[in-house]
Parts: C-alpha cells; sequence; structure tokens
C-alpha cells in the first residue's frame, strides 16, 4: 500500500496571500518549509517574502498555529536561493493565476528541483496539462495540481488534479501526505476548468445573482436567505463575494467564460455592470474596505442598486418565508417552496433548482462521483450539505420531475436537458456507494490505506459507519468498543456539556473499563469536545435555593476528574473543536490528551462570573510546583496561569493550548480531526502495553501562598483602579488566586490534593451565590454572551 510521500522540508513559490498562508500551514504541520518570491527590488533581497512573513501575523482568522512558527518560515529568492530547492522533497507553486508567468518559472526552476521531488501547482483553475507542456517529460510524472482554498489553514478541502502523464505512485502519496500531514480532505477533479469547487460554487454564485435580479431583490435579502437558514455559511451569497474579493471573482467568472464557450449557462458567465462599476471604483470587498458592504461606524450598510448608494443592511427573509425553512422534511420544504407565490419563496427554488441542474449536467466532465462534488462543496465552500445530497433528500424523482417541468416552460437557466442518468436512479448516495457517471454504477470510497486511520469519515447522505458495540449507555453517555480492548465514552448531551448524567456516566465508564478494557478514550462523535458544565441546570438549583444540592454537583463534578487522573487503566481524552471549562479540566486530568489542531481550549468560567470547580485549579497548583521544582519559585510559576485563567483566555488552536499551559507539552496534536480517534485508541493501547500505572497522589504541593495571593491582588487593585475590570472581576480574579496560590497559609506550605480541591469547591459555590453572578449566567444562556457587570 503506497504511503505518504516522505516530505523532509518543503518549498513555497510566491509569496502572496495563498503562498504565504499555504506556508504558514505547512509549518502548522511540522514541515521544514522555504518560502521564495522575487528578490526585492530595493535593500534586503528577501525583503518581498519577509514583509508577506510578518504579514501573517495580521491576518484574521491567523494562518499559524502559534504566532512564534512564523520565525520557522526560511525566506528565500529566485535569484539567491534555487539551489535550495534541491534539499526539498516538495514544491508548490503559488504565483498568479496567469499561464504565461507560471510556465516562466517552471522554465527556471525545473533543472534545480530534486529527481524525487513532486511539483505541484496551487491553482484555482488553470490547465495541468497545459501548464505541463513546458516540463521535461521525466517531471511530468512527478507534476500535478493541489487546490487549496482560502484560509487553507481553515478549509477542510484540497482538490488533488492529476495531469494525464502524472504518475498514479505519486498521486497517491501526495494524497496520504495532504490527508494525514496536513489535515485536508482530499477530492480528485479532472483536468477541467475551475475544477469541482469554483466549478459548482461559483456557479452557485452566479445563480443566484442573475435571481436576485430576475426576483427584485436587495444583495441583503438575498444573503438572508441564502445563509444558515439553507445550511449554508453566514457569509451566504454576497458578503462570500466581499470576502473572496471582487476582483477575484470577476477573475475566476472570466476564466469560465474564457475556457468553457460550449457550456450551456456560457451566457451567465459574466461580471454584472454594478459588479464591474465596483471594480472600477476599487471597492473590491472586505480588503478594500467596501464592496458590496461597507462599515459605517458600527452599522453596516449594502449596496442599493435602485439609490445608487449605500444603505443599512437590516434585511430578514419575509415571515411567511420563514416559515418554509423551519420545516424539517426537505420533501415538504421543497414542495412549498416550488408552490409558493412570494418572490423569496420563487427565488429560492429557482437558485436550487438550477445548481441541480447544472450540477447533474456537468457531473462526468468535473468528478469521479457525486459525492466528490458534494464534499468538495461542503469542504471549499463551507456547506453543511452538498448539492446531490439537498436534493436526493428532496426527493430526487420528483425534483427531477419538476427541473424537467421548469426546462420545458423556459424558467430554467439554460435549456439543455438532464442528463438520461437522472431519470433512470432513485438518487446518487447510498450504502453502496455514491453513483459515479463514467461507470455508470455507485463507487465505494478509497481504499487508500491512509483512509483506515478514519473510524468515521466525513459521511455523505445514505453512508454510516458502524457504531461500534455498546457496553453501558444512557440518556447522557455512551459506551462502546470495537473488540480492540480499548473503551469509548462518547457524551449525548447538547454541545457534549457535562450534566449530572455525563459525571455518573463516565465514572461508571472507567469502573467498566478497569474491570473490563486496557484503556479508555473520551471521544465525541460531534465536532465539540465539551462546551463546560451544564449551566442552565446549576442555575436552577440555585435559583431554587438549593445550594447542597449544588455542592453536591460541584463535588461530584470534582470526584469524577480525580476518577480520571487516578483510574487504573490509561484514561486519554480526544479533543476537536471546543473544550471549555469543564470539557477542558477533564482533559487536564486525562493520562494523556490528543488534539486535533483546530482545537479552542479555555478555563472560561471568570466570564460567567465563576472559577474552575472541577479541579482545574487544583491541577495548575500541582503542575505549577512541579514547574518550579525543588525549593523554586511556585508564583513565578503560576503567573502565565493565572493571567489565562482570570481573562477566560481560549486558544485559537492545539499549539496555543500547549503554550498556555492547558495542554501538555507531550500531548498529542493531529492535523486531520477524522484520525483523532485512530490516533487516540493508539496512544491509550500503547500506555497499557508499556504497563501503565495512574500517578502517585500529590500529598506535599508547596504552594504561593498568602505572600503569592497579596502580590496577585496588588496587580488585580490596579486594574480596578485603572477601570480595566470591574469590582466583580476583582473578586473572581481574587479568588482565583487564592485557590491557585493554595488558600492563606505560607509562602512554601505544603498542601495536598484534597486541600486544593475543598479551596476549588468552597469558592466556587459562595462566587455562585452572588446575584452578580447569577446575572453573568443567566445573561450567557440568553445572549450566548459574556457580561461585564
Amino acid at each position: 500500500m503506497p504511503k505518504a510521500i516522505p516530505v523532509r522540508r518543503a518549498a513555497v513559490l510566491g509569496a502572496g496571500v495563498m503562498g504565504a498562508q499555504i506556508a504558514a500551514h505547512l509549518v502548522n504541520a511540522g514541515v521544514d518549509t522555504i518560502l521564495f518570491d522575487l528578490p526585492a527590488k530595493e535593500g534586503n533581497p528577501n525583503g518581498v517574502v519577509e514583509k508577506a512573513i510578518a504579514g501573517l501575523a495580521k491576518l484574521s482568522p491567523s494562518p499559524l498555529a502559534h504566532k512564534d512558527l512564523a520565525r520557522r518560515i526560511v525566506p528565500a529568492n529566485y535569484d539567491q536561493h534555487l539551489d535550495l530547492l534541491a534539499g526539498c522533497d516538495l514544491v508548490i507553486e503559488a504565483i498568479a493565476e496567469r499561464m504565461d508567468w507560471k510556465k516562466a518559472l517552471y522554465e527556471r526552476i525545473e533543472n534545480h528541483v530534486a529527481p524525487h521531488a513532486v511539483l505541484a501547482t496551487n491553482t484555482s483553475g488553470l490547465g495541468i496539462d497545459e501548464l505541463a507542456k513546458v516540463l521535461p517529460e521525466a517531471l511530468r510524472a512527478r507534476f500535478c495540481g493541489v487546490h487549496f482554498f482560502n484560509p487553507p489553514r481553515y478549509m477542510h478541502l484540497a482538490e488533488l488534479i492529476p495531469g494525464s502523464a502524472t504518475s498514479r505512485e505519486v498521486l497517491e502519496g501526495l494524497e496520504a501526505f495532504l490527508v494525514t500531514t496536513l489535515g485536508k480532505g482530499v477530492v480528485y477533479a479532472r483536468d477541467t476548468p475551475n475544477f469541482i469547487g469554483n466549478r459548482i460554487g461559483v456557479f452557485s454564485m452566479l445563480s443566484a445573482m442573475h435571481h436576485t435580479e430576475a426576483f427584485g431583490l436587495g444583495f441583503d435579502v438575498a444573503d438572508a436567505l441564502t445563509g444558515p437558514g439553507i445550511g449554508r455559511p453566514k457569509s451566504a451569497t454576497y458578503r462570500t463575494a466581499d470576502v473572496v474579493g471582487l476582483d477575484t471573482l470577476a477573475h475566476v467568472v472570466r476564466t469560465m467564460a474564457d475556457t468553457l464557450p460550449d457550456d450551456p449557462w456560457h451566457r451567465y458567465f459574466r461580471t454584472p455592470e454594478w459588479l464591474a462599476a465596483l471594480i472600477e471604483k476599487g471597492a473590491l470587498g472586505q480588503k478594500a474596505g467596501a464592496g458590496i458592504y461597507r462599515k459605517a461606524g458600527k452599522t453596516i450598510q449594502v449596496l442599493d442598486l435602485a439609490k445608487q448608494d449605500y444603505r443599512d443592511a437590516d434585511a430578514q427573509p419575509d415571515a411567511e418565508v420563514a416559515e418554509l425553512l423551519r420545516i424539517k422534511d426537505p420533501a415538504e420544504k421543497f414542495a412549498r417552496l416550488r408552490g409558493s407565490a412570494n418572490p423569496q419563496a420563487q427565488f429560492l427554488w429557482a437558485i436550487f433548482r438550477d445548481l441541480f441542474h447544472y450540477s447533474a449536467y456537468h457531473l462526468k466532465d468535473i468528478a469521479q462521483t457525486a459525492r466528490d462534488v458534494d464534499l468538495a462543496i461542503r469542504w471549499g465552500y463551507g456547506w453543511k450539505i452538498g448539492p446531490f445530497e439537498t436534493w436526493q433528500a428532496a426527493g430526487w424523482k420528483q425534483v427531477a420531475g419538476w427541473i424537467e417541468e421548469d426546462i420545458r416552460a423556459g424558467k430554467a437557466m439554460s435549456d439543455a436537458p438532464l442528463p438520461a442518468w437522472v431519470g433512470a436512479r432513485e438518487g446518487v448516495h447510498g450504502a453502496d456507494g455514491s453513483y459515479g457517471p463514467e461507470a455508470d454504477r455507485p463507487l465505494g470510497r478509497s481504499g487508500l490505506a491512509v483512509y483506515a486511520r478514519q473510524r468515521f469519515p466525513d459521511p455523505v447522505l445514505g453512508e454510516r459507519a458502524p457504531q461500534g458495540e455498546t457496553v453501558m449507555e444512557t440518556d447522557a453517555l455512551r459506551v462502546w468498543h470495537d473488540g480492540d480492548g480499548i473503551a469509548v465514552a462518547s457524551f449525548k448531551t447538547k454541545m457534549n456539556t457535562v450534566s449530572d448524567g455525563v459525571l455518573d456516566g463516565l465514572q461508571e465508564a472507567v469502573a467498566l473499563a478497569e474491570k473490563d478494557f486496557d484503556g479508555l478514550v473520551i471521544w465525541q462523535h460531534g465536532e465539540q469536545f465539551s462546551a463546560g458544565a451544564d449551566l442552565k441546570g446549576a442555575l436552577g438549583l440555585l435559583q431554587a435555593g438549593k445550594v447542597a444540592d449544588f455542592e453536591k454537583m460541584v463535588e461530584n463534578f470534582q470526584a469524577t476528574s480525580q476518577r480520571i487522573k487516578y483510574a487504573l487503566v490509561p484514561v486519554v481524552a480526544a479533543v476537536r473543536g471546543l473544550a471549555l471549562g469543564g470539557g477542558c479540566e477533564f482533559q487536564m486530568h486525562a493520562a494523556r490528551t490528543v488534539l486535533a489542531m483546530e482545537s479552542y481550549v479555555g478555563l472560561v468560567e471568570a466570564g460567567v462570573g465563576l472559577l474552575p470547580a472541577g479541579g482545574g485549579l487544583k491541577e495548575i497548583a500541582v503542575r505549577a510546583a512541579a514547574k518550579a521544582g525543588p525549593g523554586g519559585d511556585v508564583f513565578d510559576a503560576l503567573k502565565p496561569w493565572f493571567e489565562t485563567v482570570a481573562m477566560a483566555k481560549v486558544s485559537g488552536s492545539a499549539r496555543e493550548a500547549q503554550a498556555l499551559g492547558l495542554a501538555r507539552p507531550d500531548d498529542v496534536v493531529v492535523m486531520n480531526a477524522h484520525e483523532l480517534l485512530h490516533v487516540a485508541k493508539g496512544q491509550a493501547r500503547a500506555l497499557a502495553d508499556a504497563g501503565y500505572r495512574p500517578p502517585l497522589p500529590a500529598r506535599q504541593i508547596p504552594v504561593a501562598g498568602d505572600v503569592g495571593i497579596a502580590t496577585f491582588k496588588a496587580q488585580l487593585v490596579n486594574m480596578l483602579e485603572g477601570r480595566f475590570i470591574s469590582q466583580h472581576d476583582f473578586e473572581i480574579a481574587s479568588r482565583i488566586a487564592t485557590v491557585m496560590c493554595g488558600g492563606d497559609v505560607d509562602r512554601g506550605a505544603l498542601v495536598d490534593e484534597d486541600w486544593l480541591i475543598h479551596l476549588e469547591r468552597r469558592h466556587f459555590v459562595e462566587l455562585a451565590q452572588m446575584a452578580r453572578t447569577q446575572e453573568r449566567i443567566q445573561h450567557t444562556l440568553t445572549t450566548g454572551k459574556p457580561l461585564r457587570n
């Protein structure tokens, strides 16, 4: 079975927005990376690249998993450093989308590329075979397209586009590297203009623009209709255009017009006059501060074509249409949208009809299977469900009949007939695979070895991975296994919050693992590890005056964390997405944590007027003492943790979680979230096979004591007097300092974990009874945002 290509060092050619961010993502993954560009006309020859590297820190969201990684990118220029390419295993060209410029660069570097190295072009739509014409025959076998989507750190999709001469071994080795090392979802695209993602995605935008005008809707109205209400990102259509850049969008549309003259929808491949006018004025979207939208103070404004000026953007779907969008049954929803006389409903039916029509007509040209189209759009454009999945969920035959009716009636954007295979099928996705038009049958997923690491791959409609054998299940938690000796505990609560049922279930899961298994992994089916404690339930107890029950819940939380820490088998936390509050504390107590790179970890209790009391502050005190070492300065070790907890900081990545001390240096980071369970199980197995024993109880923990508390409070007084914090913030932070420092004891006093746990619980319960804390909790539950009071 082919393995990932071995990449010790990579080069990225082109330090523009995409090239610099691709280099950033390579160093995120631990790949030694050189970033090339033209030499600067004046001063330091590497000035162009160094400016691009410095610019990474200004981008939001950050391309870097940790700011210090920018220093790992090696700057270089084409005049002085082409000899460095000989030491690179992978070369990714990412210069501007100009065929002539790319070919000229290939001719310049071809003699410097190592005989074994893979050369890939990051192009959004240029022909791979056409680009390969200037390459020597030997290099053509190692040349292909790899289209990263912007921003490359966060967008899961990487389109892999073979040329006619590309070696199968190279493709499969590169695919494995992209999947595991860079964490990507790979979709093979045919060598056709704009490949899959942009071919379908940009058509969808053009269709929405056409129908916006046809139904007389405002841009903000169209965005209100084409966002989360239909399973697409908040940026919807026109905000997405602003984010992408109106000039970039126009370039892609021009490419479609120039390279797809025979496309039955060709007459729509044009830049609308209003869009061309914005570009002419330099209103290119978000990067220029204005485009279809602009910000006026705190107000978002939208371009109004009738007024030829901007107005406040505050549109919402009509009540009737909003009600239709809430219908859960897709078949009923589409029937009602198509049958409605409301222009907004007609608009929605029209954009879906033409998207389905276009996707079906071109499927054979652009992709191997319908699955590739759906995953490309979901991973590259952030849709929750792809076009073919949407169609099939709404009733394949019924919708196909409606599309044909509209084609005959001249309502569709094109009179091209639906392909014959559409009418011959009941759908495109099923348990036996997804329809491949060339094979004219369903095709299963790739059998490449790298995918064996994905126990639960991202499914399309109709797919369901085996769920494993259930050992124990309650309303709050399920414990299951695959027969490999490692049990898995998964929460069933909303956002995987920690309820009484989860606490009791975890303790039972540990007991079961100790009895019947070699290890336990805490892993979730959803995208979040845990959003923390069940605040609603906790607030209910407080408001009912059941303080004793509330304290018992806190005590049970702490007992669960300790049960995880001192289990006789290794408990491994598999973290992805949010791991906040109690979720963070659970992973702090695990024998090891495996984190997906996109893990956002934090002890955020201060934001709701509380302090961490699931053992988190206790664990910080233990770690600070260990970091200080015998006779060391515990207070100095505590300082960064105190700031992190008091300010409720949340890491922007797994690497940041390690830098903040919320994850340990030896915790494992994986790039592909779909491999998380595989790696976590492997860690549990390795620990078990090495004769795992839990740590001995910490009975002599040196603490910072009263001197540490006084020093932290002095800093807080200055912040209070400067009005940087409120009086209640001062109260919360003072109590955090008190627990971290071990309470009102002498500096250097020795305490045990029980002492610290008791301190945590007492201060937590006292804070929870305060009116201002309860106001914060209620505000967060109501608005989802913190309250400063």
